[in-house]
Formats: C-alpha cells, structure tokens, sequence
C-alpha cells in the first residue's frame, strides 16, 4: 500500500498537481506505523510545498498539467508563456522557482524550457546566477545553457563539469543533435549497427544514453576527445558506449567481448578505458540521482 501511495504521488508532483500532492502528504504524515525516514521525507517535502505554493489547496495551479504521453512541445511553451492570460509577475516567479527548487529535476527541466520564451528583465541574470552558483546535475546544466542560448544570451560562462573547470560559449551550445559534430553521429550509428542484431531494443537504449552522455560530457575533456573525429576515436567510443549501455541494462558485460567487437587493440586500450571512464561517471551520476 505504500508503495501505491509513493508512486501516486510522484504523479502527482509530476503533473504538478500541488494541491493534491499536499492532501496525500498529510494523510500519510498522520498514518501509523512507517519508518522514521518516510515520516521525513513526507514532512521535508510537504514544507517545501507549502513554500513553493501556499495558493495551492486541492486544484492546479495556472501552470499546465504535463502531457504524459508525449508533453508540450515547444511551439506551446512559447505560447503558453506569451498568453496574456498566464504571463504575470506571479506567474514569471513561479517558473523561476520551480526551476531553482524543485525535488523533480524532469520540472526544473520543463520550467527552463519556459523560461526561455519569458521576456522579464530578471530571467537571464536569476538562470545565470543559479548555473553559476549551484553544484548542479551536468545534464541540467546543459539544459541551461541551451535555455539561455534560446533567450540569446551570449558569452563565457564558467562551470565546474563532471569534475573539471570548463569555460563555454553559451552562443555555441547545441539545440539538437544536428547541431553536434558529425562524430557523434558516427559513435551511436555503429553502436546500433552492433547491438541491432543482439536484441530489438537495444539500439533505441543506446540513442537514448548517448544523448544523455553527451549532455553531460558537453565542453569537458572528453568531449574534446570526442571531436577527434577518426575512426580509431569512433572506435573508442562506440565500445565504450556498448560497454556502460550493456552495464546499465544488465549489470554486466563481456569487455574481452565488446573489445574484440569494435577492434579495440593494445594500442587504442588507454584512449578506450578513457571514453569508458568518462561515460561510466555520466551512468553514476543518473544512478545516483534515481536513488535520492
């Protein structure tokens, strides 16, 4: 049963049914018999509720309910955020909330796409100071930078990523995977290729995680790796990639196997436990954040 009540919440919280999610917490808040750390959390995010949306009592909020099936695209983010209707100063600091504060990184992350559509004088400078100040998740850094390129905010900004001091363009960030070098495209391309012929899911798995990785390697060491862009560097990289893809999926893998596989020689095995380093760093930073 607690369960049940875990995952209707989450629900809740991701449909930002705030009013509802702060009924449920309540109730369980007054149930008998659970652990002290469920008793914690419960109350922990109930007050951070009630701060974030004292308004919000039982019915949504002026925010829109996300789409499970497919979301809003980004065509009804701007609309949404220029509808006279919606755009207000409340409204304008409810975003920038929930983008700073929110426990659901998928809401921060959709509180940046709006953002990027808000025309109010303190969104560049609250977005910049948040990237800038706060030890975030690579993969949401990334999403900031590409909400300020969005909002055409342009020049170097510092940030600390996967370990290391990094300068970026913000002008250069890129919006989609066309906009990265033709390199990545290769990497993933034989990945697929490889595991097509394993299982049927496999190459969706390996698109989607090469997405994730390259959010997060973005602007790094290595990245600039990456950009070498020769087959030996397309080697070293699509193994790896097998590699931590068959280790996300199933805890193990064969390495002699996935070496063999993509000619990974005695010549190109440091570049090959480099790339395999970096992107099992990105797999631990997701596995971590699923658990907290």
């Amino acid at each position: 049963m607690l369960d049940q009540y875990q995952n209707q919440l989450t629900r809740m919280l991701e449909s930002e049914q705030y009013g509802e999610a702060k009924e449920l917490l309540r109730f369980l808040l007054n149930c008998q018999g659970e652990e002290k750390r469920h008793y914690e959390e419960w109350s922990n995010l109930l007050a951070w509720l009630e701060v974030a949306f004292p308004s919000y009592e039982g019915s949504n909020s002026s925010i829109h309910t996300i789409d499970p099936n497919g979301g809003e695209d980004e065509e009804s983010f701007r609309q949404e955020a220029l509808s006279p209707a919606e755009y207000d100063e409340e409204y304008v600091q409810q975003v920038l909330y929930i983008m700073q504060h929110h426990p659901v990184p998928d809401q921060q992350i959709l509180a940046l796409e709006r953002a990027a559509y808000l025309q109010h004088p303190t969104v560049d400078e609250t977005i910049i100071t948040w990237l800038t100040g706060n030890a975030l998740h690579p993969a949401l850094q990334f999403k900031a930078l590409q909400c300020l390129k969005k909002r055409g905010v342009t020049g170097i900004i510092g940030l600390e990523r996967l370990g290391e001091q990094v300068e970026l363009e913000i002008e250069a960030t890129p919006l989609s995977m066309d906009d990265f070098p033709p390199v990545v495209t290769r990497v993933v391309e034989r990945v697929e290729s490889v595991t097509e012929v394993i299982e049927a899911s496999l190459p969706h798995f390996a698109k989607e995680l090469w997405k994730e990785c390259l959010q997060c390697l973005y602007g790094t060491s290595a990245y600039n790796r990456l950009q070498s862009d020769d087959d030996e560097t397309v080697d070293c990289y699509s193994a790896a990639l097998h590699q931590v893809l068959e280790l996300s999926l199933y805890g193990r893998v064969n390495d002699d196997d996935v070496r063999e596989t993509y000619g990974i020689t005695d010549s190109l095995r440091f570049r090959y436990e480099q790339a395999c380093r970096s992107l099992r760093q990105i797999a631990q930073f997701k596995l971590d954040g699923d658990d907290g």
